[in-house]
Order: C-alpha cells, then sequence, then structure tokens
C-alpha cells in the first residue's frame, strides 16, 4: 500500500472516494468499500468495519481486511469468514469508541497507556483492553490502531470503523499520526450521510421482503440473507476466473446483492393455500406457483435504472435452467400480460437457455437451491453439506450454468461458514 501523502492530497483523495462511495446502493457493499478506503487514505494494512444495531444494541462486525494475511492466500482466495457480535460497553476498543463517539488513536495495542483523554478533556483511567485472541490465532501482530465511529446526521452511531498498523513509504509499521487522526474523522463524516441512505435503501427492500415474509413462511429474513451472501461470493469467485475487470465487478456485484434480497418477492400474489401447504404441491398449483417470477418482476416495471433491470431479471428468471428444460420456467414469457393467482404454462411455451438466461438470475439460481437443500423445508429435510455440493454439481450443464458451477466448487467451504453463521438470523 502507499506511502503517506500530504495532508492536501489526502483530502483530495477523500472527495473523489466520497463522490465514488456516493453510487453504490447496497449498504452491505458500501460498508466492504468504506473500510477499504480508509485503509487507503491512512496507509493501513488491515482493519475491520462493525455496524451498529440500535434494536439489539449489538456490534456486529461486517468485513475484516488484511493485506499481509491476504498475499499469503492463492489468487481468487479470500480471507477467513467471520461472524460475531457484542454489546458495545467501554471494556472492548471498539466498544468504547462506540460509546463515547470519540476517537482512538493507539500507537501500540500491546503497551496500552494506564490513562487516556475522556470526552471533556479529563485525564481518567482507561476502561479498556485489547483482546488478543485474532492475533493468537492467525499469527498477525497488531500495533498502531484507529478506532472511529460512524455518526449519523442526528448524531446517532451507525457503526464503527478499525484501522489496523500504518505503513510508511517502506511498508515498515508505524503509529498513526494527527494527520490520519484529522483526514480519517473528516472521510468518517462524510461517510455517515452516505451509510444513511444506503441504509434507506436497505431498509425499503428489506419492508417488501418481509410482506412477502408474512405470506410465505419459508422466506425469512435469514433465507434472504443467505442467498444473497452466497450470489455474492458465486459471483466474486467466478469474476475472478474470468479476470473481470474491477470496476465492472464492483458494479456488477452492487446490484446483485440488493437484486438477490428480491428473487422471491412475487410471492404476495401467491394464495395461502399453496404458499402455506404442508407437503409436495399438485401440478395445477405448481403452475399458479410459478406465476410469482412474473408478478415480481412487474414490481419493479417500468423499468428506471440498472437496479430495476437486475431485480426484475432475478425475479423472473431464476428458476430457469441452463439447458431450457421444461422443469424450468417461465422462458420467455410475456410477464406483464400474467394475471396474479392463475396458472402458467404446465409446459414452458418458449425455452431460455444457456447464456440467454441473464448472469444475475443464473447465480441467485444457483445460491437459492444450495440455500433450499440446505435447510429443512415442508416437504423435505435438511441436506447435508457432501449430499448438496454432490447434487448440485450433477446438475453442472442442466440446471445450472458449469462456469458457476465450477465457482461455486471452489469456495465450498466459505459457503458453507456463511451457511453456519447466518443459520438463525
Amino acid at each position: 500500500m502507499a506511502g503517506k501523502e500530504p495532508n492536501v492530497n489526502k483530502l483530495e483523495q477523500i472527495i473523489k472516494m466520497e463522490q465514488r462511495l456516493r453510487q453504490i446502493r447496497d449498504l452491505d457493499v458500501l460498508l466492504e468499500n468504506v473500510l477499504s478506503c480508509a485503509r487507503e487514505i491512512v496507509s493501513a494494512d488491515a482493519g475491520s468495519i462493525y455496524e451498529y444495531d440500535s434494536k439489539e444494541n449489538l456490534l456486529k462486525i461486517r468485513y475484516s481486511q488484511n493485506d499481509t494475511i491476504q498475499s499469503r492466500l492463492a489468487p481468487g482466495e479470500k480471507l477467513a469468514y467471520t461472524a460475531f457480535s457484542f454489546v458495545p460497553t467501554t471494556k472492548s476498543i471498539s466498544g468504547y469508541c462506540a460509546v463515547s463517539k470519540k476517537i482512538l488513536n493507539i500507537p501500540d495495542v500491546y503497551n496500552l497507556e494506564e490513562f487516556i483523554t475522556d470526552e471533556n478533556g479529563n485525564s481518567v483511567k482507561r476502561p479498556f483492553e485489547f483482546n488478543g485472541s485474532a492475533d493468537a490465532v492467525s499469527g498477525y501482530k497488531t500495533h498502531s490502531m484507529l478506532t472511529i465511529p460512524i455518526i449519523a446526521t442526528n448524531e446517532k452511531v451507525l457503526g464503527v470503523i478499525q484501522i489496523i498498523n500504518a505503513q510508511d513509504e517502506n511498508g515498515n509499521i508505524i503509529p498513526f499520526d494527527k494527520d490520519d487522526e484529522y483526514c480519517i474523522s473528516q472521510f468518517a463524516a462524510k461517510v455517515g450521510s452516505i451509510y444513511e441512505y444506503a441504509y434507506l435503501t436497505r431498509l425499503n427492500i428489506d419492508r417488501l421482503i418481509r410482506m412477502a415474509g408474512f405470506r410465505d413462511p419459508r422466506e425469512t429474513g435469514a433465507h434472504v440473507e443467505r442467498v444473497s451472501s452466497f450470489a455474492i461470493e458465486i459471483y466474486d469467485r467466478y469474476a475472478v476466473n474470468r479476470n473481470i475487470p474491477l470496476k465492472e465487478r464492483e458494479k456488477f456485484r452492487d446490484n446483485l446483492r440488493l437484486a438477490a434480497r428480491c428473487h422471491d418477492v412475487g410471492k404476495v400474489a401467491v394464495p395461502d393455500y399453496i404458499l402455506k401447504k404442508q407437503g409436495i404441491l399438485t401440478d395445477d398449483e405448481r403452475d399458479i406457483m410459478k406465476g410469482h417470477t412474473c408478478v415480481g418482476a412487474q414490481i419493479f416495471s417500468p423499468l428506471e435504472n440498472e437496479i430495476d433491470e437486475m431485480v426484475r431479471d432475478v425475479c423472473l428468471h431464476h428458476h430457469d435452467r441452463w439447458d431450457g428444460g421444461n422443469r424450468g420456467y417461465p422462458g420467455n414469457f410475456d410477464y406483464m400480460q400474467y394475471i396474479p393467482e392463475t396458472k402458467m404454462p404446465h409446459e414452458i411455451e418458449k425455452p431460455l437457455c444457456g447464456s440467454d438466461i441473464p448472469l444475475s438470475a443464473r447465480i441467485v439460481a444457483l445460491a437459492d437451491v444450495y440455500d433450499a437443500l440446505r435447510h429443512k423445508r415442508c416437504y423435505k429435510g435438511e441436506w447435508t453439506a457432501e449430499d448438496t455440493f454432490k447434487e448440485i454439481q450433477s446438475e453442472s450443464g442442466k440446471q445450472f450454468d458449469p462456469e458457476l458451477v465450477e465457482a461455486f466448487m471452489q469456495i465450498k467451504d466459505r459457503l458453507e461458514d456463511i451457511n453456519e453463521s447466518i443459520k438463525n438470523v
């Protein structure tokens, strides 16, 4: 990572970053990029970003980055997936930052000062300790740490950015200086308003998903969260395999995260006796159920932007098959002519197959089936990971895009980690 820049250059850098971050609509993708930008501003080797859940009073880690550990991995591999949360108190560094709304600049976390200056300018005994368990597990050594609260315009804490190990132009670990504190505080102030906008976008999408969830007991928030997370992971590996340019990749994954969350919103128009049936659907019931693809596409029509287009594609085509077989649907069907609660054609009339199916829909199709197999449904039990992977591999070139299955199989462990961490959310 580049060495330290003059203050004026950093401020210009922050302005450019702000402009780029404002283009991101999905909250998760935004948080990941905020962390990357914060580290770039102060030339930090590693860091984490936490989201504050005010309803549960929890700080939840969302993303961690570490260039040193990443450099040990093969191309396309990611750091181990981590998911944990805790009640913010002054006993932890990030907790203290969230509670006090104060920046903490620590030169060496293993040699903490006994006294710190509180928000009133008074010298008080330090209440927090550094938890070195992550260092012990990874073999990484944390030294300098800069921890910053993300605060909304109404002064509520939205999250915390924790940046680790500042580097000089030669890659040596050094403390963060006052210039770093000033620049990162300016950046965090701008991030607050951007975060709020992305949060409201996510909130509106989640309200729509929740409405579908009230109708279909299988459409839980955890299911939606898992499918969207799986979809991003599959795409990331696919993009690496295909050498897709970073700018194109970032734009696609931003839209994909939101689109994947909406894949089954069309179920709001499916009758209760079908949605809540305990057992396998009849052919007639299944033909009515198929209509949820068209209703979802109708909800996001007319198309106003690229997100609407991708959501439409995902809703409409995440049940189409790569081989164009009749078990898939709806194919090239005029979705705007569909009337809710009526039967779709039992036999697919105009198949859609291969790369004619939008990439976003092909990805979500794979993510959705993986999640369905790994979790209990009213008509089936939970499949083992081994059986699930065998089934998906057997459907390569049939139900699923072979390239996506290849990417999927390369990240099996990471997908299982995500599945386990969001199992009961």
